[in-house]
């Protein structure tokens, strides 16, 4: 048996590993891969710490576009919401900056190159969208915060600090929001994924991972956490686990979903986007 022949599954459902799914022209090289995100249209946009920094390809795996060149310095985390809109966090820039689906810059937000200790940013890792449009930062490597905006940008709040009870961080690396509201924020060093509400009260933590990286949300509802055992854990959306696999060989620093039920991960050196096909049944 290969790799590309490996099967896993997660809950009911069961994937066949495609790795090296996502095709360079033979003029590119990869950089690190850090995280990705799937558009309505399917294509996968790949943002790497290298320029140009965000990498788009279809939904057959051939490379489409690249944008960004010159704009991001080094690009952490990227996210896609219901506008279409892609928001790409820039990690040492202290900056984040929101695209089209076709790479047209539309605004940003935070202080280019002005780090703000306690304040929006300092070093930030991630961003989600809440289904009414507000924006929500972790806000991870110099602080250890999430920040909350309004849908046109204003912010609104701030909560969190460094440390290991709850409510606090130490590196907050990924935020999702639910459906109901809820905000999960992957706490790294502190191994779990804490709950909020939109206002920042704390809800509840959930444990289990080594390291955990990253999370994405399907359209059933089911939580995806990657960590660095490495394995990918499926949880129901109260945190009780549904399933668990190796689904990344080298570790999955991202991920993400297609509307098909299809996962992709941007896989840790050797890079690579890994995509876990899912299969009928």
């Amino acid at each position: 048996m290969t790799a590309s022949e490996m099967i896993v599954g997660l809950g009911d459902r069961r994937y066949r590993m495609e790795r090296d799914w996502a095709r360079l022209p033979p003029t590119m090289a990869w950089g690190f891969i850090s995280q990705l995100a799937v558009d309505g249209l399917g294509r996968v946009h790949v943002l790497q710490r290298s320029d140009p920094p965000v990498l788009v390809f279809d939904a057959d795996g051939s490379f489409a576009f690249s944008y960004g060149s010159g704009r991001i310095i080094d690009g952490h985390g990227i996210s896609i919401d219901r506008r279409e809109r892609v928001f790409v966090v820039d990690r040492d820039a202290h900056e984040i900056v929101a695209f089209d689906r076709d790479g047209n810059e539309l605004f940003a937000l935070g202080e280019r190159g002005n780090p703000r200790f306690g304040a929006p940013f300092n070093h930030p890792t991630d961003v989600a969208v809440a289904p009414d449009g507000e924006i929500y930062v972790s806000d991870g490597y110099g602080n250890a915060h999430v920040h909350r905006f309004s849908a046109e940008g204003e912010h609104i709040s701030t909560w969190g600090g460094a440390g290991e009870g709850e409510g606090l961080f130490m590196t907050p690396h990924a935020v999702w929001v639910l459906e109901d509201g809820r905000v999960l924020v992957v706490d790294r060093e502190n191994e779990r994924v804490q709950v909020f509400d939109r206002e920042g009260k704390y809800l509840a933590s959930w444990g289990g991972f080594f390291h955990p990286m990253d999370l994405y949300v399907d359209d059933r509802g089911m939580i995806f956490v990657t960590d660095q055992v490495p394995r990918i854990a499926m949880l129901k959306d109260d945190g009780v686990l549904a399933g668990r696999c190796r689904g990344a060989i080298n570790g999955a620093h991202g991920l993400w979903g297609d509307r098909a039920g299809n996962l992709f991960l941007a896989e840790l050196p050797p890079a690579r986007v890994t995509k876990l096909a899912r299969l009928a049944g």
